[in-house]
């Protein structure tokens, strides 16, 4: 035994005198492994359409299950009102003024003959020269994947990611496009019959398979909920028979968020299975609010298009087991664009070369710390159509959104309509529903608040539409107004 003893001493020293030491190598307690990211960002989920935000309707155990296990935010905002703005926002880390992307084009959308102004025009696309979430990451040793609705460029292999699953300037499926075969570009049609949203979490699955060694980013945009409205055949029966709750009682959309939560289920439990889980940040939204006619979101007035709360308030929930406290629900403001810096300072990213808007998280996330106040602010130089002017709770029957901003400081929330100069004012601790206009009755809080628009505004060269329309004809608006109201 002493004689092999010595020999593997002689070893030893002769591996040390070659690698260096026999010893394995002391870990760096001060490089703690980077964790995976996977970021879910479902299209036109209402803030009130999952179980854990309060419907009785929809049923989703998976998602109420991760609420519990991460940290829920109840005042979480998309940065616009509708898909692409409110992606191109999240994806640059940017206010809107900075990109220039407003809405899905075009932005003069609405009958010409009831705009006021000539609004401002939109860019289509970010900028190649823009620095995107998925480029910090590439650019940090991370393999980086999209599944799924992109829909601010063509191609979102050219913005940092190696992996792209469905993803182009689309921004929905189109007729029968949740069922293969499939209307999209940049997939394989599945068989027939196949759901959409199943196999972009199966796509999804194969990535974190593949690249479980990690670190990885994994980006799914599920095209669900957004119209058309199309449920398995299985589960719309199911939701058929259950009675509804609460202005939520469509059967197909029910369907829709019920294979959405499924779906979340087998990917997180596919992280759990893979030992993964505790090193692997899941970040779970909406892009914007939901479309009231479809959903009810009350006490939210109105819905997608709209910056009344229903348009721009998303559900947002963030897990991160050992590291974020499970369980608490946070009440303080936050952004979509927060994302950015905030996912820079978890992986130690030092090489983002451009100014971001949002605000990292981190000490709340990490170390239970109060962010420092600020305010948040919307920019919509353009019009949207009503969808149902009896039912949309807009601002008139005719748009859903007219050109102004918005500033939310604190409790308070300013609208600032660029048509007629025409100002709203409401305490969202007191008044959620955004029915009672407080201007006549707080003159100085209003002049505070514009004063910041107007200074946010000149700080971002955001572009105020002044331009008269030619086309505008007060007698045909007010005509339609009474039509669409009959």
């Amino acid at each position: 035994m002493r004689k092999i003893s010595r020999f593997l001493s002689f070893l030893c020293l002769l591996g040390s005198m070659v690698l260096g030491s026999c010893a394995e190598k002391p870990s760096n307690s001060s490089e703690e492994k980077r964790p995976n990211i996977i970021l879910i960002n479902v299209d036109d989920l209402g803030w009130k359409d999952l179980g854990f935000m309060g419907s009785d309707y929809y049923e989703t155990p998976n998602l109420d299950k991760f609420s519990q296990e991460g940290m829920i935010f109840t005042n979480a905002y998309a940065g616009a009102s509708n898909c692409a703005p409110s992606r191109a926002n999240m994806i640059s880390g940017q206010y809107g003024p900075r990109h220039g992307v407003y809405t899905v084009s075009p932005s003069d959308r609405g009958n010409a003959k009831t705009r006021k102004l000539i609004p401002t025009k939109n860019i289509d696309s970010l900028s190649d020269s823009l620095f995107t979430i998925g480029e910090m990451f590439h650019a940090n040793g991370y393999t980086t994947g999209t599944f799924g609705k992109w829909h601010v460029s063509e191609d979102p292999t050219t913005m940092g990611f190696d992996v792209n699953i469905g993803g182009n300037h689309r921004g929905n499926p189109g007729k029968d496009g949740y069922f293969s075969p499939y209307n999209i570009a940049h997939i394989v049609d599945g068989t027939e019959g196949e759901y959409l949203t199943d196999r972009l979490t199966a796509e999804a699955i194969k990535f974190v398979k593949d690249n479980q060694d990690g670190p990885f980013f994994l980006y799914l945009p599920f095209y669900t909920v957004h119209s058309p409205l199309m449920g398995k055949p299985e589960l719309v029966e199911k939701f058929k028979a259950k009675q509804g709750s609460g202005g939520q009682d469509n059967a197909v959309y029910a369907a829709m968020v019920y294979s959405m939560d499924e779906n979340v289920g087998r990917l997180l439990e596919v992280v759990s299975s893979l030992g993964l889980e505790e090193e692997t940040m899941v970040i779970f939204t909406s892009d914007n609010g939901g479309i009231r006619k479809t959903s009810n979101q009350y006490p939210l007035r109105a819905g997608k298009g709209s910056y009344y709360e229903g348009g721009i308030r998303v559900p947002m929930v963030i897990k991160y087991p050992g590291k974020i406290q499970a369980g608490q629900k946070v009440d303080e403001p936050v952004l979509q664009m927060d994302f950015f810096p905030t996912l820079q300072k978890v992986i130690k990213a030092d090489n983002v070369n451009q100014s971001l808007d949002g605000q990292d998280l981190s000490p709340l996330l990490f170390e239970n710390k109060n962010l420092a106040k600020r305010d948040l602010f919307w920019h919509f130089p353009i019009y949207l159509e009503a969808y149902s002017p009896k039912d949309d709770q807009a601002k008139d029957p005719l748009f859903r959104t007219r050109p102004g901003s918005v500033i939310r400081s604190g409790k308070w929330k300013l609208h600032e309509y660029f048509e007629d100069g025409d100002l709203e004012l409401y305490n969202l601790e007191e008044d959620l529903n955004e029915q009672n206009n407080l201007v006549e009755e707080y003159p100085d809080k209003v002049e505070e608040l514009l004063s910041k628009l107007q200074d946010w505004r000149s700080a971002t060269k955001a572009p105020v539409p002044t331009e008269k329309n030619p086309e505008y004809n007060a007698d045909f608006e007010a005509q339609r107004k009474e039509q669409v109201m009959k």
